[in-house]
């Protein structure tokens, strides 16, 4: 059979490669184009399919990607999320996501260079959601059925094979983590939130992305407060562990984002119905004294001006770069931290509308596989 290889900015090239799965998954994987799972076959069909729900041109470029350089076009992006079993309708989606990483401020280069374990994690909004079936409630970080998986391995293999993120080459990761994989992606429950979805927050209104430099994930678990200033407090305290990125003195700024479960979010936003006062108040709280520090770390602090006129040194210089949002399951009893790795600035994008072509099935044969760009 034929396999399709994105060559830089331009249409991929046709190679020729095993029709049967597990060959071809051993051909790829001999290529370097895997993940070690197993690849859906990227036929210029199935390639041609996406190309179509996309809106754009094979040869158009969605971004420029670092540490390669590499140009990643609408047809690179759409043979890898075929391999990575995305649907075709999560194009304009994962076309939103690539854009945002690739924003200067969002540090790609650095984030896939680094020793650190970062992952874009990806939180969607707007009615796209329950059009991709994107989790919002209980197993959203993991677990739960939906094409979140698929799609942030889609992203995932865009940064291996086009982006060049290359563990011991152009990456340095010591551990790595799962979503360097499958990716961190998942909805926020509008519907249970009391306060505006985060993308509408951020400026972008209806379906959109916002695009996070996460090291993973980390749960937090309170079962017997009930008052919504004890939850705030026991929240801030947790997120500020002191081997969480935020505290290297050689960062300039930090961010974190936290996922509150509905029954909790509905509790504090009964108290604080304005999200930037539930913001504020993790900030406070989010801190630790500096007495706890090592001598060298409190005379780093106090050197830097990070020690507040409490005695105190805070995980964010600002309250604003504490994001707030709303997902996971009704059983409550927990809230989820995503720390960030270092100066990677959050980024959110709008989802382009489907083209009302979508759906029309172009006539194609053969069959289409990547190369890094």
């Amino acid at each position: 059979m034929t396999a399709t290889t994105p060559a830089p900015a331009s249409r991929a090239a046709r190679v020729e490669a095993p029709a049967d799965p597990e060959d071809f998954e051993a051909f790829a994987r001999a290529r370097g184009w895997g993940d070690g799972l197993p690849l859906v076959p990227p036929t210029p069909r199935r390639v041609d399919r996406y190309l179509a729900v996309s809106g754009l041109r094979p040869d158009d470029v969605v971004a420029v990607l670092p540490p390669s350089g590499a140009a990643c076009t609408a047809e690179k992006l759409a043979v890898n999320a075929v391999m990575a079993g995305a649907p075709a309708e999560a194009m304009p989606l994962l076309r939103a996501v690539v854009e945002a990483t690739a924003d200067p401020a969002f540090e790609l280069h650095a984030l896939n260079a680094t020793t650190g374990s970062v992952t874009p994690a990806v939180v969607v909004n707007g009615p796209v959601r329950h059009r991709l079936e994107i989790p919002y409630g209980a197993g959203c970080l993991g677990g739960a059925d939906g094409s979140a998986p698929a799609i942030g391995r889609a992203l995932r293999l865009v940064m291996r094979n086009v982006a060049g993120q290359r563990i011991g080459v152009t990456s340095q990761s010591t551990f790595g983590q799962p979503g360097r994989v499958a990716g961190i992606v998942f909805a926020e429950w509008e519907e249970r939130s009391p306060w505006a979805p985060l993308a509408e927050r951020r400026g972008v209104a209806g379906d959109a992305v916002t695009v996070f430099g996460a090291m993973g994930t980390a749960n937090i678990c309170e079962v017997t407060a009930r008052d919504p200033d004890v939850l705030l407090r026991f929240i801030g305290r947790a997120l500020a562990h002191t081997g969480a990125n935020g505290f290297l003195v050689q960062l300039s700024f930090a961010e974190v984002l936290v996922a509150l479960n509905p029954v909790w979010a509905q509790l504090i936003g009964q108290a604080y119905p304005d999200v930037e006062d539930v913001q504020r108040l993790l900030w406070e709280h989010a801190s630790v004294p500096l007495s706890e520090w090592p001598e060298q770390h409190q005379r780093q602090f106090e050197d830097i001006g990070w020690v507040d006129e409490r005695g105190r040194v805070r995980l964010t210089r600002r309250w604003q770069d504490v994001i707030v949002t709303v997902a996971g399951g009704l059983g409550g009893l927990h809230a989820a931290a995503l720390h960030s790795w270092g100066t990677t600035i959050t980024q959110t994008r709008p989802v382009p509308a489907l083209p009302t072509s979508a759906g029309q099935e172009p006539a194609a044969a053969a069959l289409t596989a990547p190369e890094r760009g």
